[in-house]
């Protein structure tokens, strides 16, 4: 039997959060930077608590007019603050609430340019060591981050779902056509083969290999629910089980 740990990004006030969390493992909660606000960040951890759900930030840039996925030129100390900062908020409403939070998962154009900008990953390695060095990191195999963070942070590597890949494994910007993937079994497919094969078909056609720990729907994708409906009743009859 073999066993599939999903995540996904919450708390974006998308209108899915309920829907989603009875079929993931581990939930990635925004941190009012690009999205929700504080009773937002509350509410979602109660949702997570209540479906047996693992807690995670979810850090962005501060920018919520093109919802964090805009890449931002700030000083390191600037940046190291904000996330610090975020990161701290969500712990504060996890342990509030009597859980314990899980792991910090950076969003947006911040997760895509610590995957090759130092300077960026090593801000977000000063953030969560200012927090807590015990927390798990999730970032891509190929990363800058994955690479700093070796010996000095807990890192789980992730691939996502709905997202198309280039030929370096980087994503597919989402200013192209072909960026996210919404059909339910194409995503499938797509899982799959990540799974089943160790490899990623890339919007070219070719198939790279790829490690992973845990496997990314998006919570504001419109038929993330349906995606994830669909994925959980193929893996089933495969005899496949979500941790």
């Amino acid at each position: 039997m073999k066993r599939i740990i999903l995540n996904a990004d919450v708390g974006e006030e998308a209108g899915f959060d309920a829907q989603i969390m009875p079929y993931i493992s581990w939930c990635n909660i925004s941190c009012g930077s690009h999205a929700g606000n504080e009773q937002v960040v509350q509410d979602t951890i109660n949702l997570a608590i209540k479906n047996k759900v693992k807690i995670g930030a979810h850090p962005s840039y501060p920018d919520r007019a093109h919802f964090g996925r805009k890449s931002l030129k700030m000083a390191h100390a600037d940046l190291v603050k904000t996330i610090t900062d975020q990161i701290r908020l969500v712990k504060r409403y996890v342990e509030k609430a009597g859980a314990k939070l899980h792991h910090v998962k950076p969003h947006g154009a911040l997760y895509n340019d610590a995957v090759k900008d130092e300077l960026v990953a090593t801000a977000i390695l000063k953030a969560v060591k200012n927090v807590d060095k015990s927390l798990y990191l999730i970032t891509a195999e190929n990363s800058k981050l994955s690479y700093l963070s070796k010996g000095k942070l807990k890192v789980k590597y992730e691939v996502f779902a709905d997202r198309n890949y280039n030929e370096d494994l980087t994503l597919v910007s989402r200013s192209k056509e072909n960026a996210v993937i919404v059909d339910a079994e194409e995503v499938f497919e797509h899982v799959l083969r990540m799974i089943s094969e160790g490899k990623i078909k890339t919007i070219k056609g070719e198939k790279k290999p790829v490690f992973f720990d845990t496997i990314c729907v998006h919570g504001d994708t419109p038929n993330s629910v349906e995606i994830l409906e669909y994925m959980s009743n193929k893996f089933s009859s495969l005899n496949f089980v979500f941790e």
